[in-house]
């Protein structure tokens, strides 16, 4: 693929996360989902491109959610893990021995949600009681619970890239040699 090529496939999926990342404007439930899916969108990037490229389109379309988009807890989301994530996992997925793969893929997850936590409380002014039911504190059932999905979540990201590869791959290399 030459470098113009490369040059505009990164700017179209960088343009498509950037407006994902802006619907979080307009669709409140989506502060948790619309990151993932943002960060979802790098796939073809990591798969035909490069890593380099990919990580090229995450760091554009955070900087751009950062200023354009109205839900800063969704924008940090995306940059502090959903944006970032598909393409550790695609340099995770390479270590050979399963249960390292499975602990990093882990530790990263845990490192971006405690980091998510303090950074909640110090930049974006939530109160310390919004974490808090009936007087009892539930960070980590939180990210307990955070985990279980984390793992759904990675899960999910495998079958897209599958999908990608199997059904929509073969389409767009059709129309890019034209």
């Amino acid at each position: 693929m030459n470098r113009v090529l490369k040059v505009t496939v990164c700017a179209v999926i960088t343009a498509i996360s950037t407006v994902i990342m802006l619907l979080t404007s307009v669709i409140p439930v989506g502060t948790y989902a619309l990151p993932a899916i943002a960060g979802a969108t790098i796939i073809p990037l990591i798969t035909d491109i490069s890593k380099k490229w990919a990580f090229a389109s995450f760091a554009v379309s955070s900087v751009l959610s950062l200023f354009l988009a109205g839900d800063k807890e969704a924008v940090f989301l995306f940059i502090l893990f959903f944006g970032y994530y598909p393409i550790m996992k695609s340099i995770i997925e390479s270590v050979e021995l399963k249960i390292i793969m499975f602990i990093l893929k882990l530790l990263i997850f845990n490192v971006a949600v405690i980091i998510s936590y303090f950074l909640a409380f110090k930049i974006l002014g939530l109160p310390s009681d919004s974490f808090t039911i009936m007087g009892v504190n539930l960070p980590l059932l939180f990210l307990i619970i955070g985990n279980a999905v984390f793992l759904l979540y990675d899960y999910a990201l495998t079958t897209v890239k599958q999908a990608y590869v199997i059904r929509l791959r073969p389409y767009l290399f059709k129309i890019l040699k034209k």
